[in-house]
């Protein structure tokens, strides 16, 4: 199962921990595709990836598709 989140506009910090809420509540292996909008996310969502462990699936500014880790 995969979720659909618009973020539009909204920046790096609120951005960030929106992102965090919404992964947690999904289960292991499911994606989420994020439209983000804000220039900092070609950098931000990437290393949020790389420090929580969730796997980066693809990026297409401003389309990214996160899937949650296992555990």
């Amino acid at each position: 199962m995969s979720e659909h989140w618009d973020a539009g506009e909204i920046g790096c910090g609120q951005l960030v921990f929106e992102l965090s809420r919404r992964v947690d509540q999904m289960s292991p292996g499911e994606t989420l595709e994020v439209v983000a909008r804000d220039p900092g996310a070609l950098t931000d969502l990437p290393a949020w990836c790389r420090m929580t462990g969730h796997t980066l699936v693809s990026s297409d500014h401003p389309v990214y598709v996160i899937r949650r880790k296992a555990g």
